[in-house]
């Protein structure tokens, strides 16, 4: 299991490698980079000759009182220093290569146009996606194994039809149409003002006991949390029954039986273990996705300032030390909650061996 987990970690650099390098030729290829927005920008502007003054990445830049004239364009040598501003005077392998050898050392460099470094940036919004993606998932798988195998145990019955019928009614509306309904119903909308609609926490979160941060910071997470709950629990619930159900049709199931054994003993004791692999196997991608993009519509319609709308406000800006930063470590995340989620098979199933299989 050792050198099974060393050789996952070591396979984790060129995987981001690879992931970083791929996105990088596409950024490139695509138009309307940091440099042509700032030229759009100051183009845009007519300042009757008085000074302009870029800053970004600790620079300023002044286009002189004569230099610029709105339509009569930019200096030559401000675009330069535009450029340099941005490190675009530079070739991109070597652009990469510096990239690169910052992220070795965990520099993520500062954000284009928020003056601020990107590691702060992103530990600002983090709390606001962790909590979404880990309640929200937590919240789902609490509820779709055990209604996957009370389906997969019922299967046919009554229960089993008009309960696929409403989780296939709340798979085929989007999150974001619940999160619409809640407000309008629950916050302040039409009817009942029962929830804030905005913020994860109150102005006077400091001023409240231990209690009632906790009472305050759930009582902001209830409506987006539902929302995500609803719309994305389906999935994981239809998986647990059809694994459930292909275990309970094989031959050990029916030994089990024959033995005399209950069929609570043969579910917990026989079919449980095998059937919930499948499910852990789909943990990882499940945490990711509503962790880092689940959660972008989410955090629009609550007002929540997150990582999804981070990453989506900086690719629209070509904010790229931002863009790549969150990819990088949105990747690494991933690839080591994925070997997490590897390493738990061994916990469900003791006979599950890794190094045997590389073997």
């Amino acid at each position: 299991m050792l050198a099974y987990i060393l050789r996952r970690l070591l396979l984790i650099i060129p995987t981001l490698l690879g992931i970083l390098l791929l996105n990088f030729i596409i950024i490139q290829a695509a138009p309307g980079g940091p440099v042509e927005q700032m030229i759009a920008r100051l183009e845009g502007l007519d300042n009757g000759g008085a000074t302009s003054r870029i800053s970004g990445g600790g620079s300023e830049v002044s286009s002189g009182n004569s230099h610029y004239r709105g339509a009569q364009g930019l200096a030559p040598e401000l675009v330069q220093e535009i450029e340099r501003m941005y490190g675009f005077d530079k070739s991109a392998p070597e652009r990469f290569w510096i990239m690169l050898k910052n992220y070795a050392r965990l520099d993520f460099g500062n954000s284009f146009f928020r003056d601020v470094k990107v590691i702060d940036l992103i530990a600002e919004k983090m709390p606001v996606s962790i909590s979404l993606g880990l309640w929200s998932t937590l919240i789902i798988y609490l509820i779709s194994i055990p209604l996957g195998i009370a389906k997969a145990t019922r299967h046919g019955s009554t229960f089993d039809i008009w309960s696929s019928s409403l989780i296939i009614i709340g798979y085929a509306i989007p999150a974001f149409l619940f999160a619409i309904l809640l407000i309008v119903l629950f916050a302040g909308g039409s009817y009942w003002d029962w929830f804030p609609l905005r913020g994860l926490t109150s102005s006077n979160f400091d001023e409240l006991s231990l209690f009632g941060k906790i009472r305050d910071y759930f009582w902001h997470l209830a409506l987006p949390l539902t929302a995500l709950v609803i719309g994305n629990f389906a999935t994981l619930t239809f998986l647990t029954k059809n694994s459930f159900l292909d275990e309970i049709s094989k031959q050990y199931v029916v030994t089990a039986r024959a033995k005399g054994l209950s069929e609570r003993r043969v579910l917990y004791g026989h079919i449980f273990r095998n059937a919930m692999l499948i499910i852990i196997a789909g943990f990882p991608a499940a945490f990711i996705g509503l962790f880092f993009t689940g959660s972008l519509l989410i955090e629009v319609i609550f007002s929540l300032d997150g990582l999804g709308l981070l990453s989506f406000e900086s690719a629209i800006n070509r904010d790229y030390p931002v863009v790549f930063a969150t990819l990088f470590i949105f990747t690494l995340l991933g690839l080591l909650v994925k070997l997490i989620g590897d390493i738990t098979y061994t916990l469900v199933d003791p006979r599950i061996d890794f190094s045997a299989r590389a073997g």
